[in-house]
């Protein structure tokens, strides 16, 4: 049995938002009857964009987040729908059928992920269909697959070894988008994590710290890093905790703080002594 589902990596993505126009192109004025009525132009989301913006001033991080339907394995949408109006099709792809869910508001309700939209004009629930008129008529990926220019959308089969996406949850790292209590087949890399930077200057001289040695320390668990020509250094993925900063440079004593990491962190300036 095929299960079609995307995977998205969010160090890939740009945030250029050619995924969500591409969604709107092919949707927007479009029936593609029996899979989908046309998406109205103003207030569905059926491929969206969540900015995410981390840390304080000096140091500020935005990640963008595409977040579509989930293709949940146990979708909550076929079961709060009757008469068969959210289906499941052969290549594991859901459809909301555009028909049978007149005035089945519910199917809106049920979705945890909160992107099931309701068409007010239409009275029927919508959704993103992973294009699947597109694939019926022998297209190899969805829209925005096909229009994003830095490969952070991977589409297929994940019950096909040989397929990329496949390959690509092989090889560990993915997650689901998170908490939401629903088994998405849509899986993440590189979600954003706590991160703590810092900036590193020498006392003797008005100039930064260019390639010192930066050491994080949690429990067991190293990490290493060098500052940058600007001084600057960065540890992300990181998990809430306590950690350790070494930073070291020869010629100049090191330096050790502790850092409690509850959100992002810039720790500031840390100056290295002779």
């Amino acid at each position: 049995m095929a299960r079609y589902a995307m995977l998205f990596d969010i160090d890939k993505c740009s945030g250029c938002y050619n995924c969500f126009m591409a969604c709107k192109d092919e949707h927007c004025g479009n029936d593609h009857l029996p899979i989908a009525k046309a998406q109205p132009e103003m207030g569905h989301f059926w491929m969206n964009i969540v900015e995410k913006e981390r840390g304080q001033y000096p140091r500020i991080k935005v990640s963008s987040i595409p977040v579509t339907c989930m293709q949940c394995e146990d979708a909550p949408c076929i079961a709060k729908a009757s008469n068969g109006a959210v289906y499941r099709r052969p290549d594991g792809i859901v459809i909301i059928d555009p028909v049978k869910s007149k005035g089945q508001k519910q199917i809106v309700d049920s979705c945890p992920w909160g992107v099931i939209y309701w068409n007010e004009a239409e009275q029927i629930a919508q959704k993103c269909t992973l294009c699947a008129h597109l694939k019926d008529a022998g297209w190899k990926e969805p829209r925005c697959v096909e229009v994003c220019p830095t490969a952070a959308i991977v589409y297929g089969d994940i019950d096909d070894p040989a397929s990329e996406i496949a390959r690509q949850l092989a090889a560990g790292g993915a997650e689901v988008y998170p908490d939401k209590k629903a088994d998405a087949r849509v899986r993440y890399l590189a979600l954003p994590r706590l991160f703590i930077a810092g900036t590193v200057r020498y006392s003797d001289v008005d100039e930064c710290a260019a390639d010192a040695k930066v050491t994080l320390t949690a429990k067991k668990a190293q990490r290493s890093t060098t500052t940058n020509v600007f001084g600057d250094f960065e540890f992300e993925g990181l998990g809430v905790g306590d950690y350790e900063l070494t930073i070291s440079k020869p010629g100049y004593k090191s330096h050790t703080m502790s850092v409690a990491c509850k959100n992002d962190m810039f720790v500031g300036k840390i100056v290295l002594r002779k």
